[in-house]
């Protein structure tokens, strides 16, 4: 049997009273509920509008202005997480809030539709009607287009890198960069970490609903696009500057690892982080020791991107 390893002594509470759970057809709509509203940062420093992209199809980009910093500047849109089957654009805030007060970058974070009410490619083309709509409106928006990147974490991070293979399979403008945490990017399950007994915050159950959910007629075929699994893609070539991390006590761990491998191994300037003890979704406990860390050297990241001296 493949074991977890040892808990950062951090996570180890929250942990026990999440033992059991499992994300399942039983429970996700009352979950969809629950993770509409994430962690708020109350701060005059932040301007927060949100903003109709598509009125039918309910695409929703929210913006976080710093307030009196001049000149273009550079931007995130962040894609939430929640496994293809929850969660809102309201996770975002907390991160995202900080970034703009305290970086004076702009973040913008997208509603996109969920599985398994809607199944892939609606979600990506949701994001992907985001990402066109910040780069069209940046001069309006005060945004620096070549320093426009794309974010997310769990399935926002796998609906981030196929924005990305999206963006250069349609000719147009790259992200400037992608910042994959812990990223849901392989439906197959097929590494030593998705095989992990007694993974807490996203077992096995709910990995396999979350992908059922979102592949619809797909799910366990051979030839699910890279754009719905970006680990399936063969080419990685010429893709932007990438930042990867994820814990050791997470399932995702083994293909996230093997993700940012493959995309150094194809000249992409990548930097991974592997956070030990630390559970899937570590980054929403903002104050746990490594999670902090994993902030500041996300932080310090994007300023070195933006030529901007870091304050970390």
């Amino acid at each position: 049997m493949v074991t977890l390893g040892q808990v950062d002594p951090d996570f180890a509470a929250m942990l026990d009273a999440l033992s059991g759970f499992t994300v399942s057809a039983d429970n996700v709509a009352d979950l969809q509920v629950a993770t509409r509203a994430g962690p708020a940062l109350s701060t005059d420093r932040v301007e927060r509008t949100d903003h109709v992209v598509d009125p039918d199809r309910g695409v929703v980009v929210r913006l976080h202005v710093p307030r009196g910093v001049e000149g273009p500047r550079p931007c995130v849109l962040s894609i939430h997480g929640g496994g293809y089957v929850m969660g809102s654009r309201d996770l975002d805030d907390a991160h995202l809030g900080r970034r703009a007060a305290e970086l004076g970058w702009i973040g913008a974070s997208v509603e996109y539709r969920l599985a398994p009410s809607t199944p892939y490619p609606g979600p990506l083309d949701d994001c992907f009607a985001a990402y066109t709509w910040v780069h069209e409106r940046a001069d309006a928006l005060g945004i620096d287009p070549a320093l426009t990147g794309v974010a997310g974490t769990s399935a926002g991070g796998g609906l981030a890198a196929a924005l990305t293979l999206l963006a250069r399979e349609r000719s147009v403008a790259l992200p400037a960069f992608q910042l994959l945490e812990a990223p849901m990017i392989d439906d197959r399950c097929r590494t030593a970490s998705s095989r992990l007994a007694g993974l807490p915050i996203w077992d096995r159950a709910s990995n396999e609903f979350g992908w059922r959910s979102y592949l619809g007629d797909l799910h366990g075929r051979p030839d699910v696009p890279q754009f719905a699994a970006a680990a399936r893609a063969v080419d990685l070539e010429g893709l932007p500057p990438t930042f990867v991390n994820v814990g050791t006590i997470d399932g995702f761990r083994d293909e996230a690892i093997e993700f940012a491998t493959r995309l150094n191994q194809s000249g992409v300037p990548t930097e991974l982080h592997v956070y030990a003890g630390a559970p899937h979704g570590f980054q929403l406990f903002a104050d746990a020791a490594v999670s902090r860390r994993a902030a500041r050297e996300v932080d310090a990241w994007l300023q070195r991107l933006a030529g901007e001296e870091s304050a970390c």
